[in-house]
């Protein structure tokens, strides 16, 4: 019986590596700072600045691959923060084959403060998905560098992506106007957040639908609603709000059916809240 438990030297020293790697990769050094679209007031991008804790030699990524217009989405960033800090601000639009280089990503991956602007998501993850760049990102949240970004920006911080687009919808109309299984498409994101699922825009585009029907798809997941002007902050598991507006977490949705007629569905209950500046609260 005591065999089982005798070890050499060099097998403990694997299992502690080991064991040393799962916390690392459970508990990154770095924050999230998640901006649901809109304005951003000058305060709330010297809260980026504060959280992200630059230094004089760091410098700032800009990654514009979501806008149909990356150099104005970069100069609208560019020409409000030269004013907020004497940090180097530095564009990297990324398209399918510069992704690839790797002294790029490694410049990415050093990023004290990496942001990702507004536009369309999916566009951003299908530039970057697989390539080295995904990879630089993961590696400097992991390293302490802030990873922040802004409506499409926001949504690819899940595992989880709503892209927007519903099933059965194939013309997109600007509203999700209904709550129904199998009806919202998602794709893979960032993965920097993996037990929550982020919708932006919230209360500005009152996307309770869209938020609801990715808990039915995904019920162990927290769904966040981020409003215009309003940012979480994430470190770890604890979130904290900032700006002008509200945050609506759900979760731990109870009693789903799901009929047969019409992809309908029904909850017995979940849990909601509305959180706003300054407040806090705890995510797995």
């Amino acid at each position: 019986m005591n065999k089982l438990f005798k070890f050499s030297s060099t097998q403990f020293i694997v299992i502690l590596i080991f064991a040393s790697l799962s916390c690392l990769a459970q508990n990154p050094k770095g924050k999230l700072f998640i901006i649901g679209g809109g304005d951003r007031s000058d305060n709330l991008m010297k809260q980026v600045l504060a959280v992200a804790e630059l230094s004089q030699k760091d410098y700032i990524v800009v990654l514009p691959m979501s806008s149909e217009q990356p150099d104005s989405s970069f100069i609208f960033f560019k020409t409000q923060m030269v004013k907020l800090t004497k940090n180097p601000i530095v564009m990297l639009n990324f398209n399918k084959e510069t992704a690839q280089n790797k002294t790029l990503a490694d410049s990415v991956q050093k990023a004290k403060l990496i942001f990702i602007s507004g536009g369309d998501q999916t566009r951003f993850m299908n530039i970057i998905q697989n390539t080295p760049i995904k990879t630089a990102i993961l590696k400097a949240y992991e390293n302490g560098s802030t990873i922040s970004g802004t409506s499409a920006g926001a949504a690819v911080m899940s595992e989880k992506m709503i892209t927007g687009n519903q099933k059965l919808q194939k013309e997109y109309s600007g509203t999700f106007d209904n709550i129904r299984y199998d009806n919202l498409e998602t794709s893979d994101g960032l993965g920097l957040l993996k037990t929550a699922v982020i919708d932006q825009h919230f209360l500005k585009r009152n996307r309770y639908n869209r938020l609801l029907s990715a808990l039915v798809e995904f019920p162990d997941l927290t769904g966040i609603g981020i409003d215009e002007e309003t940012a979480i902050i994430v470190r770890n598991n604890q979130v904290e709000v900032a700006g002008e507006s509200e945050v609506i977490v759900v979760k731990k949705p109870k009693g789903i059916l799901k009929s047969k007629k019409g992809n309908l569905i029904s909850i017995e209950k979940l849990e909601m809240s509305i959180y706003n500046a300054g407040q806090k609260f705890n995510i797995k």
